[in-house]
């Protein structure tokens, strides 16, 4: 069994948002891997069944957390749960949006609920599970992010938003972090075949072609956890820079929400949906 990862990080990882999708399939890859998982996810019986299948088919330790990660003290209490645990990876891929639309056509609290899972939970898993790998001298974190980071646009601007935080945030703390043993990879992920990419599209998913495989993205992303900061998983260029290139920011914008407002053509830049 690989054991590279155990050895270069440590002998667990952390997965919040762990209980399908692209989460579920980083699970895979760890476990596969010979690498410890704890499993974050809000929904208990999906989350045990999962969990039960890991350990069936891999000689790993698997641990459950049921928490809701928009809820305030989520990590706090993700921490506490785990302080007996050295992490040594953590990938944060909560925070998919299951719907689009105009900014005035969804709840505050559905707004206010996402920012608080895609920033204030990420900033936070962060500081509290990063300032161990860096004392320690080694570790990973993986931010997944959307291809919505690289500007705005119609009927995703929260969801945008919040991904272009994680970005951001993933990039800066590698320029921290790097140069002391952690890795930090910010992962952009354009449409993958996901549950909540389903739930999002209804019947147009089924029709979509060029889908990302999730467990080809957990299985590129661990590969290269030391080329961050960032991976634009399915590039031709996966380390290089925005897909608009140089063009005006109005003009950008424009077109990620002509992409949006098409459906499922659009989507395929835009809103990666794990």
């Amino acid at each position: 069994m690989p054991t590279h990862l155990a050895q270069k990080y440590g002998r667990w990882a952390i997965i919040a948002g762990g209980s399908d999708g692209v989460g579920a399939a980083f699970a895979h890859e760890l476990a596969s891997r010979g690498v410890n998982i704890v499993l974050v996810a809000r929904r208990v019986p999906v989350l045990e069944a999962f969990a039960d299948d890991i350990r069936a088919q891999y000689d790993v330790e698997v641990r459950t957390v049921a928490l809701d990660l928009s809820s305030s003290d989520a990590m706090s209490e993700l921490a506490r749960i785990t302080a007996d645990l050295e992490v040594g990876l953590f990938v944060y891929n909560a925070g998919s949006d299951d719907y689009s639309a105009e900014f005035l056509d969804k709840d505050l609290d559905d707004h206010l609920s996402l920012v608080h899972r895609n920033c204030i939970s990420v900033l936070e898993a962060t500081y509290r599970f990063g300032a161990p790998m860096v004392a320690r001298g080694r570790g990973a974190m993986v931010l997944l992010t959307s291809g919505a980071a690289w500007a705005g646009g119609a009927e995703h601007a929260t969801y945008g938003a919040t991904k272009a935080f994680d970005l951001i945030l993933a990039e800066s703390l590698w320029a921290e972090w790097h140069p002391k043993g952690v890795d930090v990879l910010s992962l952009v992920l354009g449409a993958t075949d996901t549950p909540s990419l389903h739930r999002a599209l209804g019947a147009q998913a089924t029709t979509r072609a060029n889908l990302a495989d999730p467990a080809d993205v957990a299985r590129e992303a661990l590969d290269h956890l030391a080329d961050g900061p960032t991976w634009l998983f399915g590039s031709d260029n996966p380390t290089g820079g925005s897909p608009f290139g140089s063009i005006d920011r109005r003009d950008a914008v424009l077109a990620m929400s002509r992409g949006t407002r098409q459906g499922s053509a659009g989507k395929d830049s835009a809103t990666a949906r794990h």
